[in-house]
């Protein structure tokens, strides 16, 4: 049987086996659990003696872990089959999302103080930016132990005062750097357009900035689960997403995939925020954010919460894009509002079947629908928002389409 431990922070909190037949298993150490202070590492993994095996311990270690098309290539450069989530841990499970991290038995982590960074020249993050496509997260680098969620190539790094430095061994990144794929030009500046009108109209997001590297153009998201410490050093926060909280694996994080309904995420609010009626409300201003800015992609990994002592707390929204900008992009809903499946057949009916089926009230509901709506107009015509954002036919085509989405919801709510 192979083993990893699972640390947070400094702290070994379990263990992580695979059985001979590939199966992962997850036990917490007794002195985790006996601490006063313990907490689970997931809402899918409460804290108890008994191991979770199988689909349940794999939800969550597998949701640290990058999809699709980087995994793929990670596993064909460390020379590992792709579906084998345990090797892929062993080799990059070093700085991921949150505060777990991952490493082989008989080898601790760093201690907090033991940090190392690699500081990169203008040319080594062009060479770096233009590798990721073929080597996602620099897997297989030495000392590089790099692993991040999602679809996108993107890369953990620290950056002090505007200089970028790659984390090495165990050491907290500070941001994510995203290069633009090929495939989606003026992606950045309409990640980077819609992140920062969230903010504009009262929506806790990420920091996002666009910066050039060469020829690229690469967004820079500053990582809400990192703080920095009096002494300024970086500390993690953990955090997982809704999927690995509710028990979903990554590859059902659409609804139509069997993932997480609204009506799942609503009540992993309602039983598991420590502010729930706050954080409820604010998913909801979300999903309506999201509608308006026409963006299908709002599934059940976009979505996180945020561990801080003894608070639980939906995370600040992030991954913020118009996909309504590429036509050719399915407009399909990742999850359902009411009886619409398409970006382009919400109704306010819909809103309010939405409504009854998450039991909240639907006045409540409209009048947050009306002020965000009324909100993003206001900032569209605001030249702080044009200022802020990089300009560009893109923003100038994802502002025209958000404008006539929410004009569009102001009317409807007449009616």
């Amino acid at each position: 049987m192979k083993r990893l431990i699972v640390y947070l922070n400094s702290q070994e909190v379990g263990e992580l086996n695979q059985d001979d037949g590939g199966l992962l298993e997850f036990r917490y150490k007794q002195e985790w659990i006996q601490r006063t202070n313990a907490f689970p590492l997931s809402r899918s993994l409460p804290l108890q003696a008994e191991t979770f095996r199988g689909k349940k311990a794999r939800s969550f270690f597998a949701g640290i872990l990058p999809e699709e098309g980087p995994r793929q290539r990670i596993a064909a450069i460390l020379g590992i089959s792709e579906r084998n989530d345990f090797a892929m841990l062993e080799r990059i499970g070093g700085e991921c999302a949150g505060a777990v991290s991952l490493f082989p038995e008989g080898i601790p982590p760093p201690a907090p103080s033991e940090t190392h960074t690699r500081e990169l020249s203008e040319k080594e993050l062009r060479v770096i930016v233009a590798e990721l496509p073929r080597r996602p997260l620099l897997a297989g680098e030495d000392g590089i132990r790099l692993s991040l969620a999602g679809a996108q190539d993107k890369l953990p790094v620290v950056i002090r005062d505007s200089q970028i430095l790659l984390p090495l061994g165990n050491t907290p990144s500070t941001h994510i750097m995203k290069p633009e794929p090929d495939r989606f030009p003026g992606l950045a500046a309409n990640e980077v357009f819609c992140m920062r009108l969230a903010k504009f109209v009262g929506l806790n997001v990420s920091s996002v900035e666009n910066r050039k590297i060469g020829e690229k153009a690469c967004i820079i998201v500053q990582r809400y689960d990192r703080i920095t410490t009096d002494d300024g050093a970086a500390m993690r926060l953990h955090q997982e997403d809704f999927c690995q909280a509710l028990g979903f694996p990554p590859e059902r994080k659409y609804q139509q995939e069997g993932g997480p309904l609204l009506l799942d995420c609503i009540k992993l609010l309602r039983e598991w925020s420590t502010t729930p009626v706050l954080d409820i409300r604010e998913f909801i201003d979300g999903q309506i954010f999201n509608v308006l800015i026409g963006n299908a992609d709002a599934h059940g990994k976009n979505y996180s919460m945020l561990y801080q002592g003894n608070q639980r707390r939906l995370a600040p929204f992030y991954d913020l894009v118009c996909t309504l900008a590429w036509p050719e992009l399915s407009k399909t809903l990742s999850m359902k509002i009411g009886k619409a499946e398409s970006l382009n057949e919400i109704m306010p009916d819909d809103w309010r079947k939405m409504a009854q089926e998450t039991n909240l009230g639907w006045p409540m509901v409209r009048e947050r629908m009306a002020l965000l709506a009324g909100k993003t107009l206001d900032a569209l015509d605001a030249t702080r928002v044009q200022s802020e954002a990089t300009k560009g036919s893109m923003v100038e085509r994802t502002a025209g389409i958000i404008k006539e989405r929410a004009s569009t919801m102001v009317e409807r709510l007449k009616v």
